[in-house]
């Protein structure tokens, strides 16, 4: 499997060793459960469905003996990887990695709402002298004349910032604790705090 795992991103800290400071993220990666096994022949190709999070399954009213399937919060496919065996109910945890490997997060960027040129993409404004009073933050000439008439698709401009899928790769663990499904990573991952967040090992070498 792309081997991984799925996790909540709990927010950043230190770490202190070997005479430096580390700014690290600490996230609670797993439990998860494999729920589902998806095959080339009955699906066109093979992952595995992990749950995460599980949701303690209400009651129904007078059912007081049975216990229905456990219920998760988030539940996310991985691609498996040829002759790699995985078993529906099988359980993964931190003690997948370990310190020193290199992993990519993927996670859902922060949503910043509408934003202008200069805060989604550091443009840097207009002259702030020679009499210049209302142009600071503007974009500047979006289009040309004639030739071509028109704005280019993919321009530059204002608009909505953030809440996207983002992969950051090469990061490495510092930490992997499987007693208390605690993951520290180092520097900052995408996402926002208590957001959800895939964590595989590196496919890109680092450079």
């Amino acid at each position: 499997m792309t081997e991984g795992i799925l996790g909540k991103k709990l927010g950043m800290t230190q770490v202190f060793g070997e005479g430096r400071t580390r700014a690290v993220t600490a996230i609670e990666a797993g439990p998860c459960t494999v729920l589902q096994i998806k095959t080339e022949e009955k699906d066109g190709y093979r992952a595995a469905k992990l749950g995460f999070g599980e949701i303690a399954a209400a009651k129904k009213k007078g059912d007081k003996k049975k216990k229905s399937a456990p219920k998760f919060k988030y539940m996310r496919e991985l691609l498996l990887e040829a002759g790699q065996k995985v078993e529906a109910g099988q359980k993964i945890d931190v003690s997948l990695f370990k310190a020193g490997d290199l992993v990519e997060v993927i996670g859902i960027s922060k949503g910043k709402g509408f934003a202008g040129g200069v805060k989604r993409y550091h443009f840097r404004g207009g002259p702030k002298t020679h009499g210049q009073s209302d142009r600071w933050r503007a974009p500047g000439s979006v289009g040309s004349n004639t030739s071509p008439g028109r704005v280019y698709k993919g321009l530059r401009m204002a608009g909505h910032m953030g809440d996207q899928r983002v992969t950051v790769s090469n990061i490495a663990v510092v930490q992997a604790d499987p007693a208390r499904n605690l993951l520290l990573l180092e520097g900052a991952v995408p996402g926002m705090t208590n957001g959800l967040v895939i964590i595989r090992k590196s496919q890109r070498g680092k450079k």
